[in-house]
């Protein structure tokens, strides 16, 4: 068992963990927005999109790629700017469309489980943020001479995703339940389909904003 770290590292990894997965961020308000105008199944579907995104990461910080696309100025600003205008265009879906037409149940081929999936993973995979926290956070964890540093990094962020799941799973049952209130109260839906799309809109600044340093 090799790739395992020690006990006082996971220890140190699992309360920086936690204290990550409950900051809110671009996966956990879209799997929230899927909850309150899907139900429950559909935000999950996204949550295994986010989850396949943050295993897609992991591996590319393992291999080194990452480093790779961060050092290059032109490959940085591509996925900056396709991350950017992504959640933009989340943001656009969710005043254009958001929970209003969820309540009345949205066309099953809309929200079917691979594009709940896919809308997960790119909204994932396109955040340069993402790349920069695993290769700024999970590399502290490890020592750069260890000859199992490969395998180490792979096991943190496997560990990491369970130690997200249960809060990402917390989160999304929380607004299932409130969404029968919210289907009584559309204004208050509304309002909430404004704020998610304000949210994504800021998020996309943020990540457009970001340098690769």
């Amino acid at each position: 068992m090799d790739f395992l770290p020690s006990i006082a590292t996971l220890l140190a990894f699992s309360a920086a963990g936690l204290l990550l997965a409950l900051t809110p961020g671009p996966d956990m308000t879209l799997s929230i927005s899927r909850a309150l105008g899907q139900g429950r199944k559909p935000a999950m579907y996204v949550v295994v999109g986010t989850t396949l995104g943050v295993v897609c990461h992991t591996l590319l910080v393992a291999f080194g790629i990452s480093a790779l696309i961060t050092a290059s100025p032109t490959a940085f600003f591509i996925l900056k700017t396709g991350g950017a205008a992504y959640l933009l265009w989340l943001a656009i879906q969710a005043i254009r469309f958001g929970s209003s037409l969820s309540v009345q149940k949205v066309d099953r081929a809309e929200s079917s489980a691979l594009a709940n999936i896919s809308v997960g993973f790119w909204v994932n995979i396109l955040n340069p943020k993402v790349i920069i926290f695993f290769m700024t956070f999970l590399p502290q964890f490890v020592t750069a001479g260890d000859p199992h540093v490969t395998g180490k990094l792979i096991f943190l962020g496997i560990y990491f995703i369970i130690i997200c799941m249960p809060v990402n799973i917390a989160a999304i049952l929380a607004a299932d339940k409130l969404a029968n209130w919210l289907q009584a109260n559309p204004k208050v839906l509304r309002g909430i389909d404004y704020t998610f799309a304000g949210v994504f809109s800021v998020f996309a600044a943020k990540i457009f904003l970001t340098q690769a340093r």
